[in-house]
Protein backbone atom coordinates (compact mmCIF):
# COMPACT_ATOMS: atom_id res chain seq x y z
CA UNK A 1 0.00 0.00 0.00
CA UNK A 2 1.91 3.32 -1.15
CA UNK A 3 1.87 6.34 0.91
CA UNK A 4 -0.45 9.09 0.38
CA UNK A 5 0.94 12.78 1.42
CA UNK A 6 -1.45 14.56 -0.59
CA UNK A 7 -5.45 13.65 -1.30
CA UNK A 8 -6.31 12.62 -4.58
CA UNK A 9 -7.98 15.12 -6.36
CA UNK A 10 -6.08 18.12 -4.77
CA UNK A 11 -5.79 20.75 -7.12
CA UNK A 12 -3.68 23.71 -5.93
CA UNK A 13 -3.61 26.40 -8.19
CA UNK A 14 0.12 26.57 -9.15
CA UNK A 15 -0.14 27.77 -12.71
CA UNK A 16 -2.36 30.97 -11.99
CA UNK A 17 0.19 31.91 -9.13
CA UNK A 18 3.06 31.47 -11.34
CA UNK A 19 3.85 35.40 -11.80
CA UNK A 20 4.31 35.62 -8.03
CA UNK A 21 6.96 33.20 -8.07
CA UNK A 22 8.45 34.32 -11.49
CA UNK A 23 8.82 37.75 -9.57
CA UNK A 24 10.64 36.31 -6.67
CA UNK A 25 13.25 33.76 -8.62
CA UNK A 26 13.63 36.69 -10.07
CA UNK A 27 14.71 38.93 -7.37
CA UNK A 28 16.95 36.10 -5.87
CA UNK A 29 19.11 35.75 -9.29
CA UNK A 30 19.17 39.48 -9.19
CA UNK A 31 20.46 39.87 -6.01
CA UNK A 32 22.46 36.71 -6.17
CA UNK A 33 24.15 37.59 -9.37
CA UNK A 34 25.05 41.13 -7.91
CA UNK A 35 26.37 39.83 -5.08
CA UNK A 36 28.39 37.50 -7.04
CA UNK A 37 29.40 40.49 -9.80
CA UNK A 38 29.93 43.52 -8.07
CA UNK A 39 30.08 43.43 -4.31
CA UNK A 40 31.49 39.83 -2.13
CA UNK A 41 32.23 37.84 -5.37
CA UNK A 42 33.14 33.47 -4.24
CA UNK A 43 35.00 33.72 -1.75
CA UNK A 44 37.99 30.36 -3.11
CA UNK A 45 38.93 28.10 -0.69
CA UNK A 46 42.28 26.95 -0.75
CA UNK A 47 41.41 24.13 -2.58
CA UNK A 48 40.97 26.18 -5.94
CA UNK A 49 43.22 29.52 -5.63
CA UNK A 50 46.09 27.72 -3.10
CA UNK A 51 47.98 28.58 -0.11
CA UNK A 52 47.45 27.02 3.82
CA UNK A 53 44.57 25.91 5.59
CA UNK A 54 44.92 25.63 9.25
CA UNK A 55 42.54 24.65 12.19
CA UNK A 56 43.59 25.59 15.33
CA UNK A 57 42.00 25.39 18.89
CA UNK A 58 42.90 27.86 21.19
CA UNK A 59 43.17 27.42 25.05
CA UNK A 60 41.64 30.65 25.43
CA UNK A 61 39.70 33.10 23.07
CA UNK A 62 42.65 35.58 22.02
CA UNK A 63 39.27 37.51 19.47
CA UNK A 64 39.70 37.59 15.61
CA UNK A 65 41.66 41.02 15.42
CA UNK A 66 43.84 40.08 17.81
CA UNK A 67 45.41 36.68 15.71
CA UNK A 68 45.16 38.66 12.29
CA UNK A 69 47.43 41.67 14.01
CA UNK A 70 49.77 38.85 14.92
CA UNK A 71 50.14 36.97 11.93
CA UNK A 72 50.10 40.62 9.67
CA UNK A 73 52.87 41.36 12.07
CA UNK A 74 54.90 38.29 10.87
CA UNK A 75 54.15 39.19 7.20
CA UNK A 76 51.78 36.27 6.70
CA UNK A 77 49.25 37.59 4.36
CA UNK A 78 45.44 36.50 5.86
CA UNK A 79 43.09 36.20 3.59
CA UNK A 80 40.03 34.61 6.05
CA UNK A 81 40.20 33.88 9.88
CA UNK A 82 36.81 32.58 10.97
CA UNK A 83 35.40 31.07 14.35
CA UNK A 84 35.30 27.46 13.49
CA UNK A 85 32.86 24.69 15.32
CA UNK A 86 30.65 25.11 18.59
CA UNK A 87 30.31 28.69 20.57
CA UNK A 88 33.10 27.84 23.37
CA UNK A 89 35.53 25.20 21.29
CA UNK A 90 37.48 28.45 20.78
CA UNK A 91 38.65 26.86 17.18
CA UNK A 92 39.49 29.14 14.55
CA UNK A 93 39.98 28.28 10.97
CA UNK A 94 43.09 30.26 9.31
CA UNK A 95 43.42 30.75 5.47
CA UNK A 96 47.14 31.87 4.57
CA UNK A 97 47.00 32.76 0.70
CA UNK A 98 50.91 33.52 1.02
CA UNK A 99 53.86 34.43 3.24
CA UNK A 100 57.45 34.55 4.73
CA UNK A 101 58.66 31.69 5.74
CA UNK A 102 61.08 31.74 8.78
CA UNK A 103 64.92 29.95 8.70
CA UNK A 104 63.50 27.96 5.63
CA UNK A 105 60.61 26.59 7.47
CA UNK A 106 57.45 25.43 5.30
CA UNK A 107 54.39 28.16 5.58
CA UNK A 108 52.62 26.15 7.89
CA UNK A 109 55.31 25.71 10.29
CA UNK A 110 55.92 29.36 10.09
CA UNK A 111 52.44 29.91 11.09
CA UNK A 112 51.95 27.40 14.07
CA UNK A 113 55.36 28.91 15.56
CA UNK A 114 53.81 32.72 15.11
CA UNK A 115 50.44 31.90 16.80
CA UNK A 116 52.31 29.95 19.53
CA UNK A 117 54.95 32.95 20.10
CA UNK A 118 51.90 35.31 20.40
CA UNK A 119 49.98 32.91 22.40
CA UNK A 120 52.36 30.43 24.29
CA UNK A 121 52.96 27.33 23.02
CA UNK A 122 50.89 25.23 25.40
CA UNK A 123 47.93 27.12 24.64
CA UNK A 124 47.35 26.12 20.59
CA UNK A 125 46.40 22.67 18.93
CA UNK A 126 46.59 22.01 15.38
CA UNK A 127 43.47 20.19 14.45
CA UNK A 128 43.69 20.49 10.84
CA UNK A 129 46.31 21.42 8.07
CA UNK A 130 45.92 21.60 4.20
CA UNK A 131 48.64 22.76 1.57
CA UNK A 132 47.78 23.37 -1.90
CA UNK A 133 50.24 25.17 -4.29
CA UNK A 134 49.05 27.51 -6.49
CA UNK A 135 49.47 25.34 -9.64
CA UNK A 136 47.63 22.48 -8.11
CA UNK A 137 44.76 25.50 -7.14
CA UNK A 138 44.53 26.60 -10.73
CA UNK A 139 44.66 22.22 -12.02
CA UNK A 140 42.22 21.70 -9.49
CA UNK A 141 40.16 25.14 -10.39
CA UNK A 142 39.89 24.09 -14.46
CA UNK A 143 38.41 20.56 -13.36
CA UNK A 144 35.94 21.59 -11.37
CA UNK A 145 34.55 23.99 -14.00
CA UNK A 146 35.09 20.91 -16.68
CA UNK A 147 33.19 18.69 -14.15
CA UNK A 148 30.31 21.55 -14.29
CA UNK A 149 30.62 21.81 -18.17
CA UNK A 150 30.30 18.40 -19.01
CA UNK A 151 27.31 17.61 -16.75
CA UNK A 152 25.40 20.33 -17.97
CA UNK A 153 26.36 19.73 -21.68
CA UNK A 154 25.38 15.82 -21.26
CA UNK A 155 21.84 16.72 -19.82
CA UNK A 156 21.62 19.53 -22.31
CA UNK A 157 21.80 16.31 -24.92
CA UNK A 158 19.50 13.93 -22.75
CA UNK A 159 16.23 16.85 -22.39
CA UNK A 160 16.49 17.42 -26.11
CA UNK A 161 16.20 13.67 -27.03
CA UNK A 162 14.61 12.27 -24.04
CA UNK A 163 11.33 14.67 -24.17
CA UNK A 164 11.02 16.27 -27.45
CA UNK A 165 11.00 13.20 -29.03
CA UNK A 166 12.65 14.47 -32.85
CA UNK A 167 15.51 12.48 -32.29
CA UNK A 168 16.96 13.71 -35.54
CA UNK A 169 15.94 17.30 -35.05
CA UNK A 170 18.14 17.04 -31.41
CA UNK A 171 21.27 15.12 -33.63
CA UNK A 172 21.26 18.60 -35.67
CA UNK A 173 20.80 20.67 -32.34
CA UNK A 174 23.59 18.40 -30.28
CA UNK A 175 25.93 19.02 -33.76
CA UNK A 176 25.49 22.60 -33.25
CA UNK A 177 26.08 22.92 -29.78
CA UNK A 178 29.59 21.17 -30.01
CA UNK A 179 30.33 22.91 -33.30
CA UNK A 180 30.16 26.04 -31.53
CA UNK A 181 31.43 24.94 -28.45
CA UNK A 182 34.92 23.84 -30.61
CA UNK A 183 35.16 26.67 -32.56
CA UNK A 184 34.99 29.20 -29.55
CA UNK A 185 37.61 26.68 -27.87
CA UNK A 186 40.20 27.48 -30.71
CA UNK A 187 40.61 30.65 -29.35
CA UNK A 188 41.88 29.43 -25.95
CA UNK A 189 39.10 30.49 -23.54
CA UNK A 190 38.83 29.51 -20.36
CA UNK A 191 36.06 26.60 -19.31
CA UNK A 192 34.15 29.29 -17.90
CA UNK A 193 33.43 31.17 -20.88
CA UNK A 194 32.71 28.19 -22.70
CA UNK A 195 30.06 26.99 -20.16
CA UNK A 196 28.61 30.21 -20.44
CA UNK A 197 28.68 30.07 -24.36
CA UNK A 198 27.25 26.47 -24.57
CA UNK A 199 24.15 28.01 -22.17
CA UNK A 200 23.50 30.74 -24.42
CA UNK A 201 23.58 28.69 -27.20
CA UNK A 202 21.53 26.06 -25.51
CA UNK A 203 19.22 28.76 -24.73
CA UNK A 204 18.67 30.25 -28.39
CA UNK A 205 18.89 26.62 -29.95
CA UNK A 206 15.95 25.49 -28.20
CA UNK A 207 13.96 28.91 -28.79
CA UNK A 208 14.51 28.43 -32.52
CA UNK A 209 13.91 24.68 -32.57
CA UNK A 210 11.35 24.90 -30.16
CA UNK A 211 12.50 22.63 -27.78
CA UNK A 212 10.11 23.84 -24.90
CA UNK A 213 11.32 20.68 -22.49
CA UNK A 214 14.65 21.50 -22.82
CA UNK A 215 14.24 25.37 -22.59
CA UNK A 216 12.00 24.47 -18.87
CA UNK A 217 14.62 21.99 -17.58
CA UNK A 218 17.95 24.17 -18.59
CA UNK A 219 16.64 27.39 -17.09
CA UNK A 220 15.43 25.47 -14.07
CA UNK A 221 18.96 24.29 -13.84
CA UNK A 222 20.52 27.68 -14.52
CA UNK A 223 18.11 28.95 -11.61
CA UNK A 224 18.71 26.59 -8.88
CA UNK A 225 22.66 27.14 -9.57
CA UNK A 226 22.68 30.69 -9.75
CA UNK A 227 20.67 31.07 -6.65
CA UNK A 228 22.43 28.25 -4.71
CA UNK A 229 26.13 30.20 -5.26
CA UNK A 230 24.23 33.70 -4.84
CA UNK A 231 23.56 32.43 -1.05
CA UNK A 232 26.50 31.36 0.01
CA UNK A 233 28.39 34.60 -1.83
CA UNK A 234 26.32 36.29 0.37
CA UNK A 235 27.11 34.03 3.21
CA UNK A 236 30.79 34.11 2.14
CA UNK A 237 30.78 30.45 2.48
CA UNK A 238 34.06 29.12 1.19
CA UNK A 239 33.88 27.79 -2.42
CA UNK A 240 35.68 24.21 -2.15
CA UNK A 241 35.44 20.88 -3.87
CA UNK A 242 32.63 19.99 -1.26
CA UNK A 243 30.72 22.60 -3.20
CA UNK A 244 31.57 21.79 -6.42
CA UNK A 245 30.26 18.31 -5.97
CA UNK A 246 26.95 19.97 -4.03
CA UNK A 247 26.41 21.48 -7.27
CA UNK A 248 26.69 18.30 -9.25
CA UNK A 249 24.47 16.85 -7.26
CA UNK A 250 21.98 19.19 -7.49
CA UNK A 251 21.49 19.70 -10.87
CA UNK A 252 21.01 15.93 -10.91
CA UNK A 253 18.18 15.96 -8.29
CA UNK A 254 16.80 19.16 -10.11
CA UNK A 255 16.71 17.52 -13.19
CA UNK A 256 15.38 14.22 -12.10
CA UNK A 257 12.11 16.50 -10.06
CA UNK A 258 11.56 18.56 -13.66
CA UNK A 259 11.42 14.68 -15.27
CA UNK A 260 9.02 13.30 -12.97
CA UNK A 261 6.59 16.29 -13.78
CA UNK A 262 7.90 16.44 -17.58
CA UNK A 263 6.11 12.40 -17.77
CA UNK A 264 3.30 13.38 -16.09
CA UNK A 265 2.37 16.45 -18.18
CA UNK A 266 3.15 13.91 -21.47
CA UNK A 267 1.32 11.17 -20.24
CA UNK A 268 -1.66 13.48 -19.55
CA UNK A 269 -1.45 14.89 -23.08
CA UNK A 270 -1.96 11.45 -24.15
CA UNK A 271 -4.95 10.51 -22.38
CA UNK A 272 -7.00 13.99 -23.60
CA UNK A 273 -5.47 16.00 -26.26
CA UNK A 274 -7.79 18.86 -25.94
CA UNK A 275 -7.51 19.56 -23.01
CA UNK A 276 -6.97 22.89 -21.75
CA UNK A 277 -3.45 23.18 -21.53
CA UNK A 278 -2.88 25.65 -18.30
CA UNK A 279 -5.03 22.81 -16.27
CA UNK A 280 -3.57 19.78 -17.55
CA UNK A 281 -0.53 21.13 -16.51
CA UNK A 282 -1.32 22.10 -13.16
CA UNK A 283 -2.99 19.03 -12.48
CA UNK A 284 0.04 16.98 -13.95
CA UNK A 285 1.86 19.17 -10.89
CA UNK A 286 -0.62 17.70 -8.30
CA UNK A 287 -0.80 14.61 -9.30
CA UNK A 288 3.22 14.19 -8.61
CA UNK A 289 3.15 16.47 -5.33
CA UNK A 290 3.15 14.04 -2.66
CA UNK A 291 5.77 11.90 -4.53
CA UNK A 292 7.81 15.35 -4.55
CA UNK A 293 7.07 16.68 -1.17
CA UNK A 294 8.03 13.39 0.39
CA UNK A 295 11.23 12.82 -1.91
CA UNK A 296 12.33 16.22 -1.00
CA UNK A 297 11.38 16.33 2.63
CA UNK A 298 13.24 13.18 3.33
CA UNK A 299 16.27 14.18 1.55
CA UNK A 300 16.01 17.43 3.58
CA UNK A 301 15.80 15.69 6.69
CA UNK A 302 18.75 13.79 6.51
CA UNK A 303 20.67 16.71 5.08
CA UNK A 304 19.60 18.51 8.29
CA UNK A 305 21.11 15.87 10.82
CA UNK A 306 24.08 16.34 8.48
CA UNK A 307 24.27 19.71 8.84
CA UNK A 308 24.00 19.80 12.63
CA UNK A 309 25.37 16.50 13.98
CA UNK A 310 27.49 15.84 10.78
CA UNK A 311 30.44 18.44 12.09
CA UNK A 312 31.85 21.59 11.03
CA UNK A 313 33.68 19.93 8.41
CA UNK A 314 30.25 18.69 6.50
CA UNK A 315 28.66 21.50 7.12
CA UNK A 316 29.16 23.99 4.18
CA UNK A 317 28.37 20.86 2.12
CA UNK A 318 24.86 20.30 3.95
CA UNK A 319 24.23 23.67 3.42
CA UNK A 320 24.63 24.10 -0.40
CA UNK A 321 22.47 20.60 -0.66
CA UNK A 322 19.88 22.31 1.37
CA UNK A 323 19.84 25.20 -0.25
CA UNK A 324 19.95 23.67 -3.66
CA UNK A 325 17.52 20.95 -3.03
CA UNK A 326 14.61 23.03 -1.49
CA UNK A 327 14.97 25.95 -4.77
CA UNK A 328 15.34 22.82 -7.10
CA UNK A 329 11.71 21.38 -5.94
CA UNK A 330 10.71 25.25 -5.98
CA UNK A 331 11.73 25.46 -9.81
CA UNK A 332 10.64 21.98 -11.24
CA UNK A 333 6.94 23.28 -10.09
CA UNK A 334 7.10 27.05 -10.50
CA UNK A 335 9.90 27.66 -13.43
CA UNK A 336 10.13 24.31 -15.67
CA UNK A 337 6.60 23.57 -15.91
CA UNK A 338 5.03 27.41 -16.62
CA UNK A 339 7.66 27.63 -19.24
CA UNK A 340 6.00 25.24 -20.88
CA UNK A 341 2.92 27.22 -20.84
CA UNK A 342 4.41 30.44 -22.03
CA UNK A 343 5.94 28.90 -24.93
CA UNK A 344 2.63 26.85 -26.25
CA UNK A 345 0.77 30.34 -25.07
CA UNK A 346 2.88 31.68 -27.72
CA UNK A 347 2.14 29.44 -30.24
CA UNK A 348 -1.20 29.19 -29.37
CA UNK A 349 -2.60 32.35 -27.47
CA UNK A 350 -6.05 30.92 -26.69
CA UNK A 351 -5.29 29.58 -23.72
CA UNK A 352 -6.39 30.74 -20.52
CA UNK A 353 -5.13 30.04 -16.57
CA UNK A 354 -8.29 31.63 -15.29
CA UNK A 355 -9.96 28.35 -14.94
CA UNK A 356 -12.74 29.52 -16.71
CA UNK A 357 -13.46 27.07 -19.48
CA UNK A 358 -11.21 28.32 -22.87
CA UNK A 359 -10.34 27.17 -26.40
CA UNK A 360 -8.24 24.02 -26.29
CA UNK A 361 -4.33 25.49 -26.32
CA UNK A 362 -2.73 23.37 -28.30
CA UNK A 363 -3.50 21.84 -31.86
CA UNK A 364 -6.22 19.79 -31.82
CA UNK A 365 -5.23 17.59 -34.81
CA UNK A 366 -1.90 17.30 -33.56
CA UNK A 367 -0.82 15.97 -30.04
CA UNK A 368 0.47 18.72 -27.82
CA UNK A 369 3.93 19.77 -26.14
CA UNK A 370 6.01 18.09 -28.85
CA UNK A 371 4.66 14.51 -28.76
CA UNK A 372 4.35 14.09 -32.35
CA UNK A 373 6.49 11.57 -33.72
CA UNK A 374 9.85 11.22 -35.08
CA UNK A 375 10.10 11.61 -39.04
Amino acid sequence: MSMEFIKPGTNLNFIGNRYYAFIVSGLLILLSLLSIIYFRGLNLGVDFKGGLLLQVRLAEDPGVETLRSSLAAAELDVSSLQKFGESGDNEYLINISSGVSREGRSLSQTTIDVLKEALGADKVEVRREEMVGPKVGQDLRQKALYAIYYSILIIIIYISGRFEQKWWTSAFFVAILLGVIYVVGLFGVGVGTLIIVALVVTLITCYILKFSFALGGILALMHDVIITAGIFSLLNKEITLSFVAAILTIIGYSLNDSIIVFDRIRENSRKNRRANLADLINRSINETLSRTILTSGTTLLALLSLYFLGGPVNRDFALALIIGIGVGTLSSIFIASPILLLWEKKKSPSDSVTGKKSPPAVDQDKPPLGLQKSQ
